[in-house]
């Protein structure tokens, strides 16, 4: 990590449990972090943060943050606050954005184009085979392959892609000084070499249930859309294909035998609307467009201001006339606009890409 004057403070932070977007509107007023432990509990609550954050700064516990300066002392070892250009823009915008994500390893991947492998931890042979080639061929095509390293579909997904020594990234639900579970030591050391490891969490953090879902969130917030490989019904990664239909994100599903308790969830999402997929060719062509356009907006955004509404088409001038300044839930743009919900969840993804809307809690809003 690079030091700088800031970088203890932002170390600081991660002691505590902070809002990203409660942070950016932080800086609308301020341009250095340090500027928020001099400020007074009514201060603090008039940019939204909750009552007692000026107590807990003061308490912080700044022989730990000197250890934690220590470890990122080592090459490839970053602390990326949501200020940071090398903030993943993807997951930016999402509603829950976390403050900063810890990275080991190659950090320019965050913003490249990600897709996320996810699935049971106990996957049939089929299902092995199917996350290994998917998984593959996807990163041959381009795709940064993202994942949460657990047991099961997430490890020979990302051994895949190791294998073939391409990049893939890694979320975990621990501190990046601890490997979760023990048994993919090996395999994280791979990841490093060609791809990052990525984490929200304070180093120090053991595993706890509650993790998990934050470090699922991310998986689906940096990724242009997520493959289920295996699921039953009740399924983690049930809850991942939710949290990114809620992003605005595309669900790809793999089907399965009827009598495979293993495909039954695959075929609730395909009902629910999830895109039904027998090939990564499949994924790569849906994506592709969606990929070369955020290139571009992610260009045209680092030099222009936003585009303005008339330079949309008709389609979207209609959909983004039915979001309110207010959060709009989904239900209600589905609803007015008279849409389904796969087509209204791409045009949503491509707004949020080119600023005119954001996600947030319960639906979208107008920007």
């Amino acid at each position: 990590m690079t030091q700088n004057s800031d970088s203890k403070y932002w170390l600081a932070l991660s002691q505590l449990s902070i809002s990203g977007n409660k942070l950016l509107q932080f800086f609308d007023h301020h341009d250095s972090i340090e500027r928020l432990f001099g400020l007074s509990e009514t201060q603090l609550q008039s940019y939204g943060f909750r009552q007692g954050l000026a107590h807990k700064l003061e308490k912080t516990n700044w022989d730990k943050v000197e250890q934690d300066q220590d470890w990122f002392d080592q090459d490839n070892k970053h602390l990326i606050p949501i200020t940071s250009n090398d903030y993943p823009s993807l997951l930016k915008e999402t509603s829950g954005a976390p403050a900063f994500l810890f990275c080991f390893g190659n950090k320019a991947l965050l913003n490249q184009h990600q897709i996320a492998i996810v699935g049971s931890r106990n996957p049939s042979p089929q299902g092995k085979t199917n996350a290994q080639q998917f998984a593959s061929s996807l990163a041959k095509a381009g795709a940064v392959i993202t994942s949460g390293m657990a047991l099961g579909v997430d490890g020979f997904a990302h051994q895949a892609v190791v294998d073939a020594k391409l990049a893939t990234i890694a979320v975990t639900g621990t501190g990046l000084d601890r490997v979760y579970p023990a048994k993919h030591k090996a395999l994280a050391e791979q990841i490093v070499e060609t791809g990052a490891l990525v984490s929200d969490f304070a180093l120090g953090t053991g595993v706890r249930s509650t993790n998990f879902p934050a470090r699922n969130r991310i998986i689906t917030g940096m990724s242009l859309g997520t493959l289920v490989v295996e699921a039953a019904i009740k399924s983690g990664s049930l809850i991942s294909a939710r949290l990114a239909t809620e992003q605005g994100r595309e669900v790809f599903a793999i089907p399965g035998s009827i009598h495979n308790p293993l495909a039954k969830g695959c075929h609730r999402l395909i009902k629910q609307g999830a895109k039904l997929v027998e090939t990564a060719e499949e994924i790569i062509e849906e994506l592709q467009a969606l990929a070369l356009w955020q290139l571009e907006a992610q260009q045209t955004n680092a030099q222009t201001p936003a585009s303005s509404e008339f330079e949309l088409d008709s389609d979207y001038q209609a959909l983004l006339a039915q979001i309110d300044y207010d959060t709009t839930s989904i239900e209600q743009i589905i609803q007015r606009s008279g849409l389904e919900i796969e087509v209204v969840s791409h045009m949503l993804l491509l707004l949020e890409l080119n600023n005119h809307i954001a996600s947030v809690a319960g639906g979208y809003l107008r920007k």
